[in-house]
């Protein structure tokens, strides 16, 4: 079945939540849509072992299950010169204040380190760089299995940039990049084997480049210009489609309002 061509027209919009009018302790089904979601249960479940799952059907899951992940397309360098640019779907922020974030990253086909973790582990620093729509297709290629201290930049047709400290380059497409020094490694390893099978990266943020044209007045990242794209299941990437708007409740203004529904909900 043929793909439909990539709308670049499309943006994302802020809307509502999917049930603004709901109250504490209202149950999923009291809306049409919640009425649906539900009613897929009656299919039942299928429940998995990770103990008796091979590795290709765990991988399958959980990449296709944990959704949407962003990306931090890492830049190393080797002690010789040599540069690394690849992208790692399994990252995030581990905390603001101090700034320190993760990524993971798998061995290669022979078992033994990616350039990105040998690298990062001799030098102790690299840049994490976010990806925009506008170029998936060069942060893709640069995920190929290519020889080691091969150096991705050269197919990738994206721009080096001097980071302020470290000696990695950072992408200059790209509107949001930080420069890291690593804190800690862990190298994970499968409980009953003792296999070695990849290795997580902790580090610290030392400075924050942000593109002027996606900062708002209030000093955060405008969604709408930014355009950042996330990891699926099997090959499939995401873009950011419409998001609703939900503060986190406040018991100082909410406790009544959930004291009246508790007492609702016990009659």
């Amino acid at each position: 079945m043929p793909v439909p061509a990539f709308n670049s027209t499309t943006h994302s919009t802020f809307t509502q939540s999917p049930n603004p009018s709901w109250t504490y302790g209202e149950k999923v089904d009291t809306t049409p849509v919640g009425k649906d979601w539900l009613a897929g249960e009656s299919a039942g479940w299928k429940v998995y072992n990770t103990a008796e799952l091979d590795e290709a059907n765990t991988h399958k899951l959980l990449n296709s299950g944990i959704v949407p992940r962003p990306i931090a397309f890492v830049s190393t360098i080797s002690e010789e010169g040599i540069e690394n640019l690849a992208p790692f779907s399994w990252f995030n922020t581990v905390t603001t204040y101090p700034p320190v974030i993760s990524f993971r990253c798998n061995n290669n086909a022979s078992g033994g380190l990616k350039d990105t973790a040998a690298n990062l582990k001799k030098s102790k620093e690299f840049s994490v760089n976010i990806i925009s729509e506008p170029f998936m297709e060069n942060a893709n290629a640069t995920s190929i299995d290519a020889p080691r201290d091969f150096d991705e930049w050269s197919i990738s047709g994206l721009t080096k940039e001097k980071c302020v400290e470290i000696k990695a380059s950072r992408v200059k497409e790209s509107a949001f990049s930080l420069e890291c020094e690593l804190y800690n490694s862990m190298d994970i390893t499968h409980p009953v084997t003792g296999e070695h099978k990849c290795t997580l990266i902790v580090a610290r943020v030392k400075y924050i480049h942000v593109r002027k044209d996606v900062l708002t007045d209030r000093g955060i990242i405008d969604l709408t210009k930014y355009k950042p794209v996330a990891r699926l299941g099997d090959v499939s990437y995401g873009r950011v489609g419409d998001a609703c708007r939900m503060a986190p409740p406040k018991w100082a203004q909410e406790e009544a309002k959930i004291q009246e529904a508790l007492a609702t909900v016990s009659l």
